[in-house]
């Protein structure tokens, strides 16, 4: 399914059944071979306004999947770059990515086995990223995510991730969005233990209430590589929240 080298249907209907972290373990060889692995633009483009926006020096890739956000990092971060997820399988990928790798002058780059809403770290980052993952997190589990995230950041420390707008009731990706998310409801009401990821969850505005209650200071920032919608509104922005000295 996807490409040749992604999944197929019954692969992702027997991770689809599985609890979200055995769920990837099983879809993690396979991952970067679909449409969930966040597009280079994208990560090109928060890569280019935290350039602007820097220098950092140590950075945290927030549930970092296969690694695809942390070579972000790698590219903003002066000393150190960390992924942190809580599924080994896509953890073993990041690290096979890099292993790889010829040596170079850059950042030092670490992978943390961890859940997100308890990161096993003090206050040591000046930059947290995420990227993809925030469908994950039911509504009500956001403040507690967000506080752990204030949590780990230095003061004046930066949380930064991409939003895209949400497509229009008119057209197609909606209803695909809407009917995606009706049928995990159905999965998990029948079914356990649930896969929580809901596509229409994850509301700017009251994502960016829950980060000022967390103690942030946010802008939105247009990512202009995409453009503007027809409304003249941005296709894609960069939340910035900013820990407050």
């Amino acid at each position: 399914m996807f490409s040749p080298e992604g999944p197929t249907l019954r692969e992702l209907a027997v991770q689809a059944l599985s609890s979200v972290e055995h769920g990837y373990d099983l879809l993690a060889p396979k991952f970067d071979h679909t449409p969930f692995r966040t597009p280079d633009s994208v990560l090109d483009a928060v890569t280019a306004a935290l350039l602007r926006s820097g220098p950092y020096d140590d950075g945290l890739d927030l549930c970092c999947g296969t690694g695809a956000g942390t070579d972000v990092l790698t590219a903003v971060c002066r000393r150190s770059a960390t992924g942190v997820d809580f599924s080994v399988g896509m953890l073993d990928e990041a690290r096979g990515r890099t292993r790889g790798r010829a040596p170079a002058a850059g950042p030092r780059v670490s992978w943390v086995r961890a859940d997100a809403r308890a990161l096993p770290f003090t206050a040591r980052f000046d930059l947290v990223v995420s990227f993809g993952a925030f469908g994950h997190f039911l509504p009500r589990e956001l403040p507690g995510l967000f506080a752990e995230v204030h949590r780990v950041l230095r003061p004046g420390g930066r949380f930064a991730f991409p939003v895209l707008a949400p497509p229009r009731p008119t057209s197609p990706a909606y209803w695909t969005l809407l009917g995606f998310d009706a049928v995990m409801r159905v999965r998990n009401a029948l079914w356990r233990p649930p896969f929580v990821m809901y596509y229409r969850a994850f509301r700017l505005g009251e994502v960016r209430r829950e980060l000022e209650r967390a103690g942030f200071r946010v802008d939105l920032r247009r990512l202009p590589e995409f453009g503007t919608r027809s409304d003249g509104g941005p296709r894609v922005r960069m939340v910035e929240a900013r820990r407050a000295d």
